[in-house]
């Protein structure tokens, strides 16, 4: 097992050196033990009765959930820059987020540290850095509880590696599947995945010669495998035409309808889409406006936010810019 003790790394990485991401190691699938009924192992004895308990309430149940990702002044260093700084950020589990930037605002480098590839340097004000709950993950734990489809894991699948197979891997965190053992419950998975989001008849053909629009609804497919709660996206609608984006924009409305949250990682306001009610603005590693969508999404933000002075508009829940 892989873990990362993160109160270590903080204390310990004041060297700046951040850790590197381990390569080559594999996942195997979770196996459920079946444990023993205990109630009917021990006896019960009579005694003096406790007065029933009251039922909690929905809103006592979701204040006992953790945030997804609750970052306190976090900072990271790559060689000489600072390309995080003291960020704080907190996002509950299900809630659909976009973080909206331009090129070079950290976006990326935000998702690189949510996944565990980057880790914040220790500082003089406390440092959080926790993920649902808990300051070190096992890797491959944490990729499996959250889906990410990112550009770098495209072109990563740039062999004859077929479509079925590149979301087979995905339970095992790997490029391809290798010695992995896969069930017929894993072959079952990747082809409804394959069927909701209409790629289906994609899945003998090798992803060297799928369209982007098509890739990306493959990767979707593979980021899903483990049933994540959350999934990433950064910046997915990146060399897609209008009618890839068209079919992109619908699958994502889907998923998101279906209850898995969405964070949209972005410098697209066309991206946003309806179900998402929380945007989160960044520049320069920090972020500088943090609220719901209508507030955030205005003609002054967006334009110091890329620097030229647009006019945001809005149309059926979706939001563009124009004037510049």
């Amino acid at each position: 097992m892989v873990r990362y003790d993160t109160k270590y790394l903080l204390n310990n990485n004041r060297n700046n050196d951040i850790p590197p991401h381990p390569t080559g190691m594999e996942r195997k699938p979770n196996r459920r033990t079946s444990r023993p009924d205990v109630s009917t192992l021990i006896k019960k004895s009579p005694g003096p009765r406790r007065p029933a308990r009251k039922p909690s309430s929905p809103g006592s149940k979701q204040r006992d959930i953790p945030p997804l990702l609750e970052f306190e002044n976090v900072t990271v260093i790559k060689g000489n820059a600072k390309i995080l700084d003291s960020l704080s950020l907190t996002i509950a589990e299900g809630e659909n987020v976009a973080i909206l930037g331009p090129n070079g605002a950290g976006k990326s480098s935000l998702i690189k540290t949510i996944n565990r590839e980057y880790y914040p340097v220790a500082s003089e004000r406390p440092v959080t850095f926790r993920i649902r709950g808990k300051d070190s993950w096992d890797v491959f734990d944490l990729r499996a509880a959250i889906g990410i489809v990112s550009n770098d894991l495209q072109f990563s699948l740039t062999r004859n590696l077929p479509v079925r197979e590149a979301v087979i891997s995905g339970f095992f965190s790997s490029i391809g599947l290798f010695m992995h053992k896969v069930t017929p419950d894993m072959e079952r998975k990747a082809d409804e995945l394959l069927e909701f989001l209409r790629v289906a008849h994609l899945r003998d053909r090798p992803m060297t010669t799928l369209s982007s629009g098509e890739a990306r609804r493959v990767l979707i497919a593979r980021a899903l495998v483990h049933e994540p709660k959350t999934l990433i996206l950064d910046e997915p609608t990146n060399s897609l035409d209008l009618n890839a984006l068209h079919t992109f924009r619908k699958t994502l409305r889907k998923i998101a309808q279906s209850g898995t949250g969405i964070i949209m990682v972005t410098h697209n306001l066309h991206d946003i889409i309806p179900e998402i009610s929380r945007v989160i603005l960044m520049k320069d590693g920090r972020f500088v406006a943090d609220g719901r969508k209508k507030e955030i999404l205005t003609d002054e933000r967006i334009g110091g936010l890329f620097d030229v002075p647009v006019r945001v508009k809005e149309d059926g829940g979706w939001y563009y810019a124009t004037g510049y």
